[in-house]
């Protein structure tokens, strides 16, 4: 295997200030687990790291993001149980709701901190790492010779060329929006994936004037048209949104007596010019890997033109037969949380001497989940890659959640859930769905696709009545039904009441 470093020993001897025998840059959750991983096999081992040393989940990302909808499905339930014959009202502190954000987010993050804490100062080094042409790290004064390195660098929000200086104090990302002192009166969101559909809605709810934009007529990047429209219908009861919009414009103006106000030039789904004006603009349009100004390609790694690296190992990182790992965000393989940290977790181990005996995770398969109201879930395969495929024989078992019996009971009855089963082997590809408690059901189907169980195990467990789930085995027995060869299950009732 080739080394990162392609400078001889005596050319660099002069230059170099530290031989290590990894390297790893970037201190979140893939290069965390990367540097435990190494470190038990490694006494020379150092993590370089710019920025906070916690991660882009507790940060700015999955906990403060689900503290803010704790927040608004509280203040939602209150405003909204009328049906129940529960009439109330509700204050919304602002201030309040932010400050328990940050003070929850600090307690997470502490557990962290103390792991941090706790290596060795001579293995930590808080800097900027850039590689040079001879394949050494610079960073602060020294200069770092590593027989293997770990690229862990996460992503940043990005953000389209010239709007940050256009709406300046008025852009906020998912970076920032936390560090908000109050809530705003008034709120874009650009981008109506994951992040823009979660704190769209979480604003809504909390009493924020709120409008998305998004340029597709779809949400949360669902393939399954079906689904797509079901989670629009869903989600436009309770949320304003542009779709199918195109931006021709972001700015700011300063109004007299009112202070700075965002605008954006738009045109809608039918053509027509109009404009949103507000107090600020959050741009979720996703996040891109921080790994172009790194130097990676003086490691001999090429990327593409979206800035992600070609010849990756899926399952360990690795970069072709260099000794060169690229895990978690930055690599832009699947930019989730267990992703990264199995990722890490492999190449830490992939590093060690005894390698051929390191336990490497499969790679996980696609699990997505978005933590809106209904919630959204992709698991596996998706039906376009399974269309795809000429020679794949398939069937699609489907179940509304609109006149589920415990989803009525319980008020939250719209969704749909799509299960993709295979004719050939009677196991499941994928799954898409919105609904109640889609979370549980995700797991549940990426559990089947994990451990290769069929739909005929998935039905012989037992289905607890009356619960949400009773719709997972509803959408079961549709795949079954619509088999060659249906599986005879037990009678039930369809609509679980």
């Amino acid at each position: 295997m080739n080394k990162p470093s392609s400078v001889s020993a005596d050319n660099a001897s002069s230059k170099v200030t530290r031989k290590v025998s990894v390297a790893i840059i970037g201190a979140g959750t893939a290069g965390q687990n990367a540097f435990r991983q190494a470190s038990k096999m490694f006494d020379d081992v150092v993590i370089i790291n710019e920025g906070f040393w916690t991660t882009t989940c507790i940060a700015v990302g999955c906990m403060p993001s689900k503290l803010l909808i704790a927040a608004a499905d509280r203040a939602h339930d209150a405003n909204h149980s009328t049906e129940f014959g529960i009439h109330t009202t509700t204050q919304i502190d602002g201030k309040q709701v932010m400050q328990r954000v940050r003070d929850e987010r600090s307690h997470f993050a502490s557990y962290i901190k103390k792991q941090v804490d706790s290596w060795p100062d001579d293995k930590k080094i808080a800097g900027h790492a850039h590689i040079n042409e001879q394949g050494l790290i610079e960073v602060n004064d020294e200069l770092i010779e590593a027989s293997q390195i770990i690229v862990a660098t996460g992503s940043s929000p990005f953000i389209p060329e010239g709007w940050a200086d256009k709406l300046g104090d008025t852009l906020l990302t998912s970076n920032t929006v936390f560090e908000l002192a109050d809530l705003p009166k008034s709120l874009a969101v650009i981008g109506a994936g994951s992040i823009g559909l979660e704190l769209a809605q979480a604003f809504k709810r909390l009493g924020v004037d709120v409008t998305l934009f998004n340029r597709e007529k779809r949400v949360a990047g669902l393939k399954d048209d079906d689904i797509n429209n079901k989670a629009i219908d869903c989600l436009s009861s309770q949320l304003t949104m542009h779709l199918g919009s195109k931006i021709n414009e972001v700015g700011h103006n300063t109004i007299e007596n009112e202070g700075t106000a965002a605008f954006i030039d738009y045109e809608d789904s039918a053509g027509e010019l109009q404009q949103w004006q507000g107090e600020y603009v959050l741009v979720a349009t996703g996040r891109r890997n921080n790994i172009k100004q790194l130097g990676i390609e003086h490691l001999g790694v090429e990327l593409d033109d979206k800035n992600r690296p070609k010849d990756l190992s899926k399952k360990t990182g690795q970069i072709g037969d260099l000794n060169v790992y690229i895990v978690g965000d930055a690599n832009a393989h699947i930019p989730l949380l267990h992703v990264a940290s199995d990722e890490g977790y492999s190449a830490g181990s992939m590093v060690c001497k005894n390698n051929e005996d390191a336990y490497i995770r499969p790679p996980a398969i696609p699990f997505s989940i978005v933590f809106c109201s209904p919630q959204i879930v992709n698991v596996g395969k998706s039906l376009p890659e399974i269309q795809q495929d000429p020679d794949l024989k398939y069937v699609v078992g489907s179940v509304s959640f609109d006149n589920q019996g415990r989803s009525r009971v319980m008020g939250v009855n719209c969704g749909l859930l799509h299960i993709y089963g295979c004719k050939k082997t009677d196991r499941v590809l994928g799954a898409s769905m919105v609904g109640p408690d889609a979370e549980y059901i995700g797991h549940i189907l990426a559990t089947a696709i994990t451990n290769d169980l069929s739909v005929k195990d998935l039905l012989n467990t037992p289905f607890y009545h009356p619960t949400i789930l009773e719709g997972l085995r509803t959408a079961l027995q549709d795949v079954q039904h619509k088999m060659e060869i249906p599986y005879q299950f037990h009678d039930t009732q369809e609509n679980n009441f």
